[in-house]
């Protein structure tokens, strides 16, 4: 298990450095374009929604961006959602406790095709095409070196595009684009969006990584892909 002293140090680092991180969706956004977006299972109005259909899910959202006079909507680490009960790539539980719905990342929801750019220079540690239904669909792993220690960053639901033309090892310049959010029928059938995380261990993992986790194993994870708000600079 990844020991407390080296993920204290990991935020330590990046709360340092975090006025240098730059934006992971189409710079053009400011900070005044986001709204935070609560998918969670307490959120009433959810009930409403049929959570299994994409374009449900991306109705719901336009009409919080349409409230808050907003383009883009953000949220969710650790966060407790019943959307992946749809799916049975998240819930083959033997007991209760063992449901995969908490949410490891931060989901960023824009429009299929919006730029996704990286916080800070890295090389292409891997990708795949995670076609599992609720999955990631495309998705890219960067690694980063940032003052000696190392890091990764994971973007999922991604277009196809995206990973056409990718190598690993290739190098990419913070502030500039790696992909491209794709829509429902490529990303694993969700409303247009990016999964964005933060790991520490890959876990000999590639092109992939847990984005969902269950409560069995939540301390574990939230040791491993720390909140990453820290890189992101959307909240003022």
């Amino acid at each position: 298990m990844l020991p407390f002293y080296f993920t204290s140090m990991f935020l330590n680092l990046i709360s340092k450095n975090k006025p240098k991180f730059t934006p992971v969706i189409d710079s053009r956004f400011n900070k005044d374009d986001y709204t935070l977006l609560d998918l969670s299972s307490t959120n009433r109005e959810l009930n409403e929604v049929d959570l299994s259909n994409a374009f449900a899910v991306q109705n719901y959202i336009d009409k919080v961006l349409s409230k808050d006079n907003s383009k883009v909507a953000y949220g969710g680490y650790l966060e407790v959602r019943d959307i992946y009960k749809r799916s049975e790539y998240f819930n083959q539980p033997t007991l209760s406790n063992d449901e995969r719905n908490i949410h490891l990342g931060v989901d960023i929801w824009a429009k299929a095709g919006t730029a996704v750019l990286t916080p800070l220079d890295g090389i292409v540690h891997s990708f795949n095409n995670n076609t599992n239904h609720g999955d990631y669909g495309p998705t890219i792993v960067l690694k980063h070196h940032l003052q000696g220690v190392c890091f990764y960053t994971l973007y999922g639901h991604l277009s196809i595009g995206s990973i056409n033309s990718l190598s690993v090892g290739q190098k990419f310049e913070g502030n500039s684009k790696i992909a491209e959010l794709g829509d429902s029928s490529v990303n694993g059938d969700y409303a247009p969006h990016l999964h964005f995380q933060v790991i520490l261990d890959m876990q000999d993992k590639k092109g992939d990584y847990p984005g969902v986790c269950s409560q069995n194993n939540v301390e574990f994870y939230k040791r491993n892909c720390p909140d990453p708000m820290l890189l992101l600079n959307i909240e003022s």
